[in-house]
Formats: structure tokens, sequence, C-alpha cells
């Protein structure tokens, strides 16, 4: 059973985290295959509301709602998220319309003051600046494919503590991985984020975090990577480059993991800085299997919470 909101990864416990990891396994076969898609979303509509620029979540998500048998509907930004009324009346507006809220927005905060407004709404976080639970969900997805159980696997992920550290720190860990995050000084994973791991990690799995990345490295069954600078951050720029710049993954640093480690990077990627070409366009690197099971893991998100 599939929790009627989807605002953290840790909504899920570890037995839901894996059956809809299953689930979109079997969606995304049965989409190769050509078979016709399950609709549990017939006659059903879901708002997609993005406060955030977006390619890859909004996108699928689109085509998601559609392979599902329901209809999209996309109010504008000004009118979206509180622009001329209240967060909490958006929300009690949609509840009488649609089915479920797909939101991209800035603090966490907002995303949950839109949730507690609609209890009767299946609502989806679609990124904050907190967590990014639907891309921790394909990345958990594409390890598994590729390595097979995450119990006692070593994932690094190299730079900012930022919101797709924090959820895939919380879905692998889960899964029973050992996450260890290499950031600067100042820069580290939230400390509620670290509390809410270490009370749902699962099978052995456990946090590690520390501001070298070629410790983080070592060893490792998967290196991820993000941009230095995230969305709402551009002021921040020039220092977080001079900051970041030795946490670059590049040949030499990925020469320190496991033999046939994977590169993996939520994209889009800024080239140059967080990560050389040489890397991501490697054999080593998944970074386009991340982006494809985005769609295949929220159709089955949203085939669960449809009760499907």
């Amino acid at each position: 059973v599939a929790p009627t909101q989807f605002l953290s990864i840790l909504d899920f416990g570890p037995a839901q985290l894996s059956a809809c990891l299953a689930r979109a396994g079997e969606l995304k076969a049965a989409r190769s295959a050509h078979r016709p898609h399950e609709r549990p979303l017939e006659g059903l509509h879901v708002a997609l509301l993005f406060e955030k620029p977006s390619l890859r979540t909004r996108s699928t998500f689109q085509i998601a709602v559609r392979e599902l048998g329901g209809h999209t509907i996309e109010p504008p930004e000004d009118v979206a998220l509180g622009g001329r009324e209240s967060i909490e009346d958006v929300a009690r507006n949609l509840e009488r319309w649609v089915a479920a809220a797909v939101v991209r927005t800035f603090a966490q905060s907002r995303l949950q003051t839109f949730a507690d407004a609609a209890p009767r709404l299946r609502v989806i976080n679609a990124l904050t600046d907190e967590e990014h639970p639907c891309q921790a969900l394909a990345d958990c997805l594409t390890l598994t494919e590729r390595l097979g159980s995450l119990r006692g696997r070593t994932i690094a992920f190299v730079g900012d503590g930022n919101n797709v550290a924090a959820s895939l720190a919380q879905a692998a860990t889960m899964l029973g991985a050992n996450v260890r995050i290499a950031s600067p000084k100042g820069f580290e994973l939230a400390a509620s984020i670290q509390v809410g791991i270490a009370s749902s990690a699962t099978s052995g799995g456990r946090l590690e975090l520390t501001t070298d990345p070629v410790a983080a490295v070592h060893g490792a069954d998967a290196v991820y990577t993000d941009v230095w600078t995230s969305m709402g951050q551009e002021a921040q720029g020039p220092d977080r480059h001079r900051i970041f710049a030795p946490y670059q993954v590049n040949a030499a640093l990925m020469a320190q993991a496991a033999p046939g480690a994977l590169f993996m990077h939520c994209l889009p990627a800024h080239r140059g800085d967080e990560v050389t070409d040489e890397v991501i366009d490697s054999p080593a690197s998944v970074v386009f299997d991340q982006s494809e099971n985005r769609l295949h893991t929220q159709k089955a998100l949203l085939a669960m919470m449809a009760g499907a």
C-alpha cells in the first residue's frame, strides 16, 4: 500500500520502496515490449505545478500520466502556488478537480503547506530545495539494474550535500547500501536529513560523511555528482566554483573506485565543472539510464498511489 502523499523518500518504508522499484521494472519491460499500458488513471486528472525549470521531470510526468490513462493540467506559474492566492487555497481548489498534484517548488515547507491543506489529494514532490525523491527512485532502479541488490554496496556522492544527495542517501541506505558523501566544510548534508537516515536505514545500510573525495570514492560501486550551483544559488556561483573545484569527478578520481564502477549524475550537467567529458561520456556513465528511469519509476509511483 502506497502513502497518499510522497513528499520524501521517508514516506516509504523499505518494503514499499522495493515494491515501487519492482513495479517500475515491470512497467519498463512492458513498454519496451510494446504491450498495452495499464490505465489506472483512466478518467483522472493530475495537476503539474512547477515553480522551477524542468526538462526531465515535466516530460516524464506528462508521459507517465498519459500512458496510465490520465490527463494533465498545468496551471500557469503565476497562479499555481500562491501568486494570486494562498498556497492553501490553491490546494483546496485543486482537491475538488484533480486526483493528484505533482509539485516542483522551493522550500519543502511550501510543499508541506500545500499537502496539509488538501488531505484527499495525492501529492508528489517533484523537487524542493531540500529533497528530490523522484530522482532517487530512478537512481535506485538504475543501480539495481546494474548491481542487483544494493545490500552491502557502496555508493559515493561527491559535491554539495544538496537535495539530490539527501534523497539518494535516504533511499540507498533504506535498501542496505553504504552511502559516502564527500562535501566541503559548510556544504554537508543537512543535520535533519542525517537524523532521518539514521532512523530509516535497514539491512546494514549506513551513511558516512567526509570532506575527502578520494576517501569517499575508494572502492565504491558507483560515483555520483551533481552541479555545484543549484537553481536559486546563481549569485554564489563564483565562490562555489572555487570551493568545489577539488571535488570534480574526473578520470583520476574514478580510478579510485572499484573496477567497473558506475558514474551517475541527475542532469543537467555542467561539463568541465563537476564532471569531465571523459567521465560522463565513458562506458561507465549511466546518466541517460537514470534519465529514462524517471519515466518508469514515476509511472510505478502514480499507479501505486492510485491504488493499482
